[in-house]
């Protein structure tokens, strides 16, 4: 995995997606650009003025300032030592404090690039999750998404903050700095680079060792997320089954890879470092070898002087670069790796198609009416969870499904919302097949209560508007009072701005249901879905909420899933479901009547509750 992870690194269909979100930024880009090229050329120029400054100090000295200095210093009087070097130390400052600015303007305006650029990719790849087709949340973790949302795209700002750009600079740097080592004396610069080859090698295996154990380590943080979401998520499951250490031995293990992985790096930083300074060392002992040979003691080489502390210099220049470079070179290499890992999230199908919005219904109203005509669905190929499912529902019924877990009850209705897609069949509402409406159109007209209440971390209020502005707080409190709820918020602290916090664990499951009844009874619903509502719900909160069931599914269309059969004895129709496939259609009495399926699980179902009451009584 990781050799072919290796062989797309520098795919420049990958890069060239990621500067497709640089182009509203093509300024900065450019801007930057010509910044490195101006800090490459600033790059030689101190050591060659400290050069000509130590030469024209040297006594005995006649070295002269180049035609071009005397230009910026104003005609100076050169030809006296003092002068002179008053007036390049002059230069020299003014000099600085123009690169110094130019430098933090690069540094400012690459990382600026890379944070807007990220803000753009990851309201890009939201949107795109925000789409996907539920069936990628069942098969995808959701620490991994988050992986690719947070981490990933992170490592794509140091494309620019920290790679490319950097990169360009450092390398034009170097490539300024040799020419104009070339110009001063190329025997010279020919000498203190006989060790170069050996630093290229280094570089080269450095790279390649970084490089590795960091994408080692990308994968360890993504497996780490994955559990560690999984397993907050979880933890009552964890802590109730007593299988803290059994989950911590696992984390211990995942985090064992990831430490591992990073040892290696600090291991590769830990050699090529000292092999650098190595380097360093024998290239200067080189120059200064050379050149001590050249000194014979007469004037003539009093110049040597200046030239050994600019070549110095110059090698550090060369040198502390080349230190980094390669590491950037990582950077770029993890942030393409990390891209490419974005855009398979960004290039995922599975998402509602997109339609002609002009073929598509866009209807300020639904009447209800729904017709399933030989569905078939499943959630993984072939498997089909749903077998040539067949029903009507008419504008206004109250529809039960029941059957054993397993039977395709929840199926049904989140095929009804367009969550999941079918394989074969047809189904409509009013009469049009649901893959012709415009998506929001369909999903505001049903409202869902489902089993599994999900609270957001926020308020009460927040939970049941959903943060949408056109819902007011009488509207709210209208209907908290409807089901009886009101009350019960307001002896919470705040109120209705009682903070639920995550997932709403700070209420119990009967006081999360209730709140999600009010969110389904605030949107006005023309289809009510009642996805086993009352299963976590006490006796006495149950009953206030049958009865807002009767006033809420008046003039509406409701589908009711229960396993109590004892709350949908009023449905107009009762439809029975077994192994994804319709038993029986009728009414509460016709199929008691009848002696089937339904009768048997309502016989169960009657037998438990007796010899649980017989037990209440012992």
């Amino acid at each position: 995995m990781a050799e072919e992870v290796k062989k797309k690194i520098f795919d420049f269909s990958v890069l060239h997606r990621v500067f497709h979100f640089v182009k509203p930024y093509r300024l900065a880009f450019y801007s930057s650009v010509i910044m490195a090229i101006v800090l490459a050329v600033f790059t030689p120029v101190r050591p060659y003025l400290i050069q000509l400054t130590v030469d024209k100090s040297s006594p005995g000295s006649h070295a002269e300032a180049p035609a071009w200095l005397k230009l910026f210093l104003f005609n100076t009087d050169t030809g006296n030592a003092w002068n002179f070097i008053m007036a390049v130390t002059v230069f020299q400052v003014v000099f600085l404090l123009v690169e110094t600015i130019v430098r933090f303007l690069f540094s400012f305006i690459t990382s600026w690039m890379g944070q807007v650029v990220v803000r753009d990719m990851r309201i890009a790849i939201f949107e795109k999750i925000l789409g996907l087709n539920l069936r990628q949340f069942d098969n995808t973790p959701i620490g991994t998404l988050t992986t690719r949302t947070i981490n990933d795209i992170e490592s794509i700002n140091d494309i620019f903050s920290d790679g490319l750009l950097p990169i360009l600079a450092d390398l034009l740097s170097i490539i300024i700095t040799l020419i104009t080592m070339f110009w001063i004396d190329w025997k010279l610069t020919l000498i203190s680079l006989v060790p170069f080859p050996v630093m290229l090698i280094a570089t080269y295996y450095f790279k390649e060792s970084v490089n590795k154990s960091f994408i080692k380590v990308r994968n360890a943080v993504a497996a780490l997320n994955a559990f560690v979401q999984e397993h907050l998520t979880g933890m009552y499951v964890v802590q109730a089954f007593a299988a803290e250490e059994r989950e911590y031995r696992k984390f211990e293990k995942i985090n064992r890879q990831h430490r591992n992985a990073n040892i290696k790096a600090i291991f590769a930083y830990s050699v090529f470092f000292p092999v650098v300074e190595v380097v360093l060392a024998v290239s200067m002992g080189l120059l200064v070898w050379w050149l001590a040979g050249k000194v014979t003691g007469n004037a003539q080489n009093i110049s040597l002087a200046g030239k050994l502390t600019a070549f110095i210099l110059f090698l550090n220049q060369i040198f502390r670069p080349l230190r980094v470079i390669a590491d950037k070179f990582n950077v770029i290499q993890m942030g393409m790796i990390a891209a490419e890992r974005v855009f398979k999230v960004m290039d995922n199908t599975d998402t509602t198609p997109v339609q002609d919005a002009s073929t598509l219904v866009n209807t300020p109203h639904i009447n209800g009416a729904i017709e399933f005509k030989h569905v078939w669905f499943a959630y993984v190929e072939d498997r089909y969870v749903l077998k040539n499912i067949s029903f009507n529902i008419q504008p206004g019924e109250t529809v039960a499904l029941v059957g054993h877990t397993g039977s395709g009850k929840t199926s049904i209705i989140s095929l009804l919302n367009r969550l999941y897609h079918i394989q074969k069949g047809e189904i409509k509402v009013d009469g049009v097949n649901i893959n012709n409406y415009v998506i929001d159109t369909l999903r505001g007209s049903i409202g869902v209560v489902l089993q599994d209440v999900f609270l957001f971390s926020g308020s009460i209020m927040d939970n049941i508007t959903l943060r949408n502005p056109a819902i007011t707080k009488e509207k709210v409190i209208e209907a908290a009072k409807l089901i009886g709820v009101h009350d019960f918020i307001m002896r919470l602290p705040g109120g209705y701005s009682y903070n639920v916090m995550e997932r709403g664990n700070t209420l119990s499951l009967g006081q999360r249901q209730l709140i999600s009844f009010i969110r389904a009874l605030l949107f006005n619903p023309s289809i009510l879905i009642l996805d086993e509502a009352t299963s976590s719900i006490d006796t006495e909160s149950e009953q206030l909420i049958q009865q807002a069931i009767e006033k809420l599914i008046s003039g509406r269309t409701a589908i009711v899933i229960a396993h109590r059969l004892s709350t949908i004895r009023k449905a107009d129709k009762i439809i029975v479901l077994d192994k994804g496939e319709i038993k029986e259609t009728g009414t509460h009495e016709e199929l008691l009547a009848r002696g089937g399926f339904y009768s048997t699980l309502h016989n169960m179902q009657f037998e438990k509750k007796k010899l649980q009451t017989v037990a209440g009584g012992r």
